[in-house]
Parts: C-alpha cells; structure tokens; sequence
C-alpha cells in the first residue's frame, strides 16, 4: 500500500467517523426535544441493563475465582447481587428511576458547580482577569445553588440543552466530514 493510498484511507475513515457521530449526534438530540421523557427513560433502561449485566459479572467473578480470598468472593457476590437488584428495582419502576436520577444528577451537577465557583473565588489572588474570575464564580454558584434547589426543573433545562448542543455538534461534525481533508 502506497503512503498516498493510506492517507487517503485514513482520511477517509475519519471522515466516516465524523459523519455517523454526527449523524447519532443529530438523532439523539432530535429524540430529547421530542421526546425528552421517553428518551430519558430508555438512557435509564441502559443503565439498568448495565446494572444487571455488572452484577452478573461481578457475581461471577466472586463464585468462579479461585485466586481471589474468601472475604473478596463473598464481597464480589455481595456486589453482584445488589447491582443485580437496583437493575431489576429500575425496571420495575422506570418513570420513578428516571425521576430519581434526573434529581440525583442535577443536584450532584449543582453542587459541583458551587464547589467550582468558590474554588475559583480561592484562587482569585493567582487569575491573570479577576473580573473574569469573579463573574464565573458567581454565575457558577447561582447556576450551582438553581441546581440544588430546584432539582427536576435544572435537570428538565439540563437536558434540553444537552438535546440542542448535541444537535449543533452533530451538525458541525457532519459538515467537517464533508470537508476534512479537502486542500483549500
């Protein structure tokens, strides 16, 4: 293989790579605003497939092991069984584990936001733009304090814009797959 042919090939799948993810991206986006509860439930569905599927991994490790101490087995199964468990509990009740963790995520978002702000408050004496530092501290805490307070309207407002950006960044990606590598 020629090294012509083989940058052609590798820009060519990056510009494949480029267009299904922005592509995806698109699709995923679309489904939040049209269908913001539905498409958080499914996200939760996955999460609860993954929950189950962990467990059964753990629990295997911990029965089929042999290397690993009896404390360490009896932990692993332990594991296992509880992922096992908060799988099937969120099937069960998809919408309310779905609410849960919309919450859950808002608030854990907010309080690192609030954390960020007084973080940069602390090192005001180190920014090169204090008032730029000022401004992000405040704007992050207010956004932080929003989160926490008002958990299940931040976590709607969270996932709408999270739909828009990955519409935009899907659109961004499929024009750079039209043009990557093109010579000006």
């Amino acid at each position: 293989m020629s090294m012509e042919s083989a940058e052609k090939s590798a820009v060519n799948g990056i510009r494949t790579a480029l267009g299904v993810g922005g592509l995806l991206a698109i699709i995923v986006g679309v489904l939040i605003l049209a269908w913001p509860g539905a498409t958080a439930a499914v996200v939760t569905a996955i999460i609860a497939v993954y929950a189950i599927a962990a467990g059964l991994i753990y629990g295997g490790l911990g029965i089929f092991s042999k290397q690993k101490g009896g404390w360490a087995r009896v932990g692993h199964i332990v594991l296992g069984l509880v992922f096992i468990a908060a799988g099937i509990i969120m099937f069960a009740n998809l919408q309310v584990a779905t609410g849960w963790f919309a919450v859950f995520f808002a608030i854990l978002i907010g309080i690192m936001w609030i954390v960020e702000g007084i973080v940069s408050l602390s090192t005001l004496g180190d920014a090169a733009s204090k008032g730029w530092t000022i401004f992000f501290a405040i704007v992050s805490i207010i956004a932080g304090l929003y989160l926490v307070f008002t958990p299940l309207w931040g976590a709607f407002a969270l996932w709408w814009l999270l739909g828009i950006l990955l519409i935009v960044l899907g659109i961004i990606n499929v024009v750079r797959a039209f043009t990557f590598g093109k010579k000006a």
